[in-house]
């Protein structure tokens, strides 16, 4: 039996300082054999505020290093989601217990636990992308990687969005694993100047030159992400931000999205692949608001924010070294002002998936059922609310 063992040095702040930073990470497996996959990163200083990068990896194959084949043959149902609590991985999971895979989650160490995972039929396991060393154990077993984690919003990009799936890549080379599915960001080729865009496409070159088996899926958005912003404000006739760019965005339903991926792991052709889902119709801000200003029966307190204040935070940001990750994440005002459209024809994949596109819900439907169960909810507690005789 094979012990693995992860070491991974980090960077001092005088490092990070530096016109050149290196973090290097390595696996070794202990005799009688032992492999070393080795990945080294240069940071080559900031360029009008943007992180440079040269990514290489590499295995050794001299005397006494050998690399680790596919693996043992395990049970392609045995999977592990790393990111399951979130909106997109949640979605992930379920469906994966509906069609009958034996599904481990990784989840972080938190102090309200992801009991409905486990409620579900999902088995958790604790570990953390930021801390290599817990990363090991959780993959014994494991057939299939489906990664759907991100960072938390207080937490530094690079912290788990590069260097935490880089440890995990390597992981997951090194013990065997068998296919590897990462979510990344349409049009993130093609925005090097966001931060989180360009970590999605060095990550999406690591994971090719790693040697997995692997399967990369760009998305546009998430129609679940409009609740939140749009939908509920609108009901509690609070503020609804918004903003003047021109930019489109074909959102997807997440259901849909994990049924697609499905379809597509189970499809040994699509091994390699890079496919990129999107939502039937692209919208603008302005269209979402509209559409739930419709569907809700009632105008929307609209706050716009013009995409030059968001470019001018961003700026007054980069300052501060504690401001630093928020600059980071205002970076997309970058995408906003220019006339992108986060959209894709589908025919070609639909076709490759054999997928009708009739089965892909909509946003007017999807919002359509949202607001029609809500409404129905309010009206009956309303109903309830009115009904104050007290009889004894």
């Amino acid at each position: 039996m094979k012990m693995v063992v992860l070491k991974v040095p980090t960077a001092t702040a005088t490092a990070r300082a530096s016109s050149q930073l290196q973090w290097r990470c390595s696996v070794v497996a202990v005799a009688p054999t032992t492999v070393f996959l080795n990945m080294n990163l240069h940071v080559t200083g900031r360029e009008r505020g943007k992180w440079k990068w040269r990514v290489k990896c590499s295995s050794g194959s001299e005397k006494g290093v050998v690399n680790f084949g596919p693996g043992s043959p395990l049970r392609a149902t045995n999977i592990l989601v790393v990111g399951g609590t979130g909106t997109l991985g949640r979605q992930i999971v379920r469906r994966a217990l509906d069609e009958g895979y034996d599904v481990r989650c990784l989840v972080r160490p938190r102090p309200a636990p992801a009991d409905f995972l486990r409620d579900w039929g999902a088995t958790v396991v604790n570990a953390d992308l930021s801390k290599p060393e817990t990363i090991p154990a959780t993959l014994v077993g494991i057939h299939t990687i489906i990664d759907c984690a991100t960072g938390r919003p207080e937490e530094p990009i690079k912290t788990v969005d590069w260097e935490g799936k880089v440890a995990l890549i390597q992981c997951a080379k090194a013990m065997g694993i068998q296919k590897y599915v990462f979510y990344s960001i349409h049009n993130c080729d093609k925005h090097p100047e966001v931060p989180l865009m360009e970590i999605k496409y060095c990550t999406e070159k690591f994971l090719r030159d790693s040697g997995l088996n692997h399967i990369i899926i760009r998305l546009c958005g998430f129609m679940q992400g409009l609740i939140g912003q749009y939908a509920v404000p609108i009901l509690e006739e609070k503020s609804v931000w918004g903003t003047d760019a021109p930019t489109r965005i074909a959102y997807m339903d997440t259901q849909d999205i994990a049924r697609l991926t499905f379809i597509a792991i189970r499809n040994d052709k699509l091994n390699g692949k890079l496919l990129t889902f999107a939502g039937p119709r692209a919208w603008t801000t302005q269209e979402v608001i509209t559409l739930c200003e419709r569907l809700a029966g009632q105008d929307a307190n609209v706050t716009t924010v013009p995409v030059s204040i968001l470019r001018l935070t961003r700026q007054l940001t980069r300052f501060f070294e504690w401001t630093n990750d928020v600059a980071d994440r205002l970076a997309f005002s970058e995408v906003l002002t220019s006339d992108t459209v986060f959209s894709v024809p589908m025919a070609e994949t639909y076709n490759l998936l054999g997928v009708d596109s009739k089965d892909i819900i909509t946003l007017e439907k999807y919002l359509q059922d949202y607001f029609t169960n809500i409404l129905k909810k309010l009206k009956d507690l309303k109903a309830q609310s009115k009904q104050t005789d007290i009889y004894f």
